[in-house]
């Protein structure tokens, strides 16, 4: 029987390892933490009973996932909630650019921006079950519908400054840059529109959910449909070289780059050690979970209704801001997003205590405190934040590269989406999820289509590996 080795457990793991399951090839997945789910746990930190989401919070990527869909994880028991509105981006002067699911809805609220909203993002939205076959998969490939990623492709070379300029309003200038920010690159560089515009398509096709109950549910959907095909979880069991590898037909490592390097040695060629040492790193993340009592009073109240609130203030300061981060430099106003998932789950309230997840974009292995900064930054748009919160949980770029070592120096992407890490992942080539040693791939967020809970990276080497079987 052909038998596989998965090292590490997080959703490109557990993904990787469904998918040589569903194959009927014998899967171990090796877990060096005590618990499985890499960025996808979910914690009671501050209030027992109080759920705050670690890192992966708001999943338009992952619901509408080719392979999550095709898994029927509802059985298992995940569910998506959806807030009553995907995402506000106030600005100081009292209005905001605002997200709903629905393109119509969007651009209502958009003036006279709207029509060039439905351009830009009607038919793709439309279409975006046609379109995850293509973009969730490496970007060189032969299309599977040439024509719908033509539609949505052409305008993602663009830097986001050059296609920000294309909206008139301040509301639709920084609702657009404020996804686009999630790129953590700055945004007068190329193709920093393309993870913007991926997010903002599958948004209005599929929303911005959560997973009732936490992140931590598609772990746990994941890891019980895998028990059920017969694999296998060890937790606690830590690899740090090839000598320790059990013997398989296929091994996948579901870690980042420079840890498969050191992890195999010698045993890679030359030319891809040295890619994968010179694996290029972007910005961090700094952490807070709050507990607040009755919920962040902001000023605009549609942001008491949103899933997400982008703080980056216009446009300009978006882009400042990352400018900055990616020079180094904490900004004086850093981009804040805020998750208010209990909206859409009240589930991980305690009474009238709320759970509210935030992270600022800092520079790579920032070694301050943001926490200041980030509280400022709410108050800025909600006065009398501070006075609600009744605990806090800080994590710095290092702890959060403590809890998942992928995520070095708070890089919480696996790797800086320039243009070639985003079209090629960790070295260039066809073929991103081989390592050069036969039977052995890299299935982690820094391959393609990058970082989410949509569990694509995991399949698409799994695929590769039963291909190279002949399977």
């Amino acid at each position: 029987m052909t038998t596989a080795t998965v090292v590490g457990g997080g959703p490109n793991g557990l993904a990787a390892a469904v998918a040589l399951a569903r194959a009927g090839v014998r899967v171990t997945v090796l877990e060096a933490d005590t618990e499985i789910g890499g960025g996808t746990r979910t914690v009671e930190d501050i209030v027992p009973g109080l759920l705050h989401d670690r890192c992966a919070a708001t999943h338009p990527m992952a619901v509408g996932s080719p392979f999550l869909a095709g898994l029927d994880l509802e059985r298992y028991g995940l569910s998506w909630r959806t807030p009553d509105i995907d995402c506000v981006h106030p600005l100081e002067d009292g209005r905001a650019g605002v997200l709903h699911r629905s393109v119509e809805r969007t651009a209502a609220g958009l003036g006279r921006d709207g029509d060039r909203w439905k351009l830009l993002f009607g038919r793709p939205s439309e279409r975006y079950d046609a379109l995850a076959e293509d973009i969730l998969y490496p970007l060189l490939h032969l299309p599977r519908h040439p024509l719908t990623l033509a539609r949505f492709g052409a305008p993602t070379p663009l830097p986001a400054s050059a296609l920000a300029r294309a909206f008139r309003t301040r509301e639709a200038r920084a609702l657009f840059g404020g996804v686009a920010a999630h790129a953590f690159r700055p945004l007068h560089l190329p193709m920093t529109s393309a993870i913007g515009m991926g997010i903002l398509t599958a948004g209005h096709r599929h929303g911005w959910p959560v997973a009732a109950g936490g992140s931590h549910a598609i772990t746990l959907a994941l890891a019980a449909l895998l028990a059920d095909l017969g694999g296998k979880i060890e937790t606690g069991v830590r690899v740090s070289t090839h000598t320790q590898l059990p013997t398989a037909d296929i091994t996948m490592f579901d870690l980042a780059p420079e840890a498969v390097a050191e992890l195999l040695g010698d045993r890679l060629p030359a030319r891809i050690a040295h890619a994968y040492r010179n694996f290029r790193r972007g910005p961090g993340a700094f952490k807070v979970d709050f507990a607040v009592a009755e919920g962040v009073p902001w000023t605009n109240p549609k942001a008491r209704r949103a899933g997400t609130v982008h703080l980056g203030g216009p446009y300009a300061e978006i882009a400042a801001a990352e400018r900055d981060t990616h020079a180094g430099r904490l900004p004086e106003r850093p981009f804040v997003l805020i998750g208010q998932q209990y909206l859409a789950d009240p589930q991980r309230s305690v009474g009238n205590i709320h759970p509210v997840w935030a992270y600022a974009h800092v520079p790579h292995g920032y070694t301050g405190d943001a926490t200041e900064a980030i509280i400022a930054r709410i108050e800025q748009f909600a006065p009398g934040f501070r006075d609600r919160v009744i605990g806090r949980s800080v994590r710095t770029t290092t702890e959060l590269a403590t809890y998942n070592p992928n995520f070095t120096g708070g890089d919480i992407m696996t790797g800086s989406k320039d243009i070639r890490q985003l079209v090629f992942g960790p070295r260039i080539t066809l073929s991103p999820y081989s390592v050069g040693v036969p039977g052995m791939y890299i299935c982690s967020a820094a391959t393609p289509p990058g970082p989410g809970a949509h569990g694509m990276c995991g399949a698409n080497a799994a695929d590769r590996a039963l291909r190279d079987l002949g399977r």
